[in-house]
């Protein structure tokens, strides 16, 4: 394997770690954070902008699948702030009396894409989702649709494009999108459906090449989170929701391909 791609594949593999478990620190996170998968590079560079603001502050992030974790938050998970990858989970919180009702907000618009290796020679652009029904497509990568919204998001628009039935025995299921991107990674998939905001990473731009699915294909991905109630501290968490939201959050989000909620 060329060095470079080992480098790449190494770097991956150690964010993808991450996103088990929790970023850790010395100190106890006065803020501990549940975020979508599809949030791992963008909301890692908004946490040091946050922290080079607010040193003193430290902020634990797990990332992983929104819907894993609306299970664990239903449990009481020792989470204070909760960034979903769609708004149902959120709202569902709400309505269980886990968050005041007036807790929930909309931080960004994600995008589904195609991401395949670099080398691969199937012509999204011309063919467009018609294009897995090449043979040489032998597996496809999409996340686990039970749990992960960018999951359901792939069912729609392969379903939309009318390939869902000639491919659904090549499906593999990630456990979220960013392990989705991991199976391509990896080799242990020939096409992924993932996250624009993970496909934009540098080291995963240089290694592979995306298709940007049309958006009308799939149901519009509002992601949003809220503040649980049982926040250890509130202030420090609505401080944190505020940064990602305002001017110093808004271009981070931008750069990795997420649309901004319009007001």
């Amino acid at each position: 394997m060329h060095i470079k791609s080992v480098a790449v594949t190494v770097l991956l593999l150690l964010a993808l770690l991450e996103i088990s478990g929790c970023s850790r620190t010395h100190k106890e996170p006065a803020v501990s954070v549940a975020a979508a998968a599809d949030l791992k590079f963008a909301l890692d560079e908004i946490i040091v902008a946050f922290q080079h603001r607010h040193p003193d502050i430290q902020v634990g992030v797990t990332y992983g699948a929104s819907g894993t974790f609306y299970a664990q938050l239903s449990n009481h998970a020792p989470f204070d702030l909760f960034f979903s990858a769609d708004m149902a989970y959120p709202h569902r919180l709400i309505e269980q009396g886990f968050a005041a009702p007036d807790s929930a907000f909309i931080y960004a618009v994600g995008h589904l894409v195609v991401w395949v290796p670099r080398k691969s020679h199937l012509d999204f652009e011309k063919e467009g989702l018609q294009a897995l029904l090449n043979p040489a497509v032998r597996t496809i990568a999409i996340a686990n649709p039970r749990h992960a919204p960018y999951g359901r998001a792939a069912e729609a628009a392969l379903k939309s494009a009318g390939v869902y039935e000639k491919v659904q025995q090549r499906l593999v299921y990630g456990e979220n999108v960013a392990q989705t991107a991991q199976f391509v990674q990896t080799g242990s998939a020939d096409v992924g459906l993932i996250a624009l905001s993970l496909a934009l990473d540098p080291a995963l731009a240089a290694w592979g090449r995306t298709w940007e699915i049309p958006v009308d294909t799939y149901p519009r991905m509002e992601q949003g989170g809220l503040i649980l109630s049982w926040a250890k501290d509130r202030r420090t968490a609505e401080a944190l929701r505020d940064f990602m939201l305002g001017e110093q959050g808004k271009p981070i989000l931008r750069r990795y391909g997420f649309s901004l909620p319009e007001k």
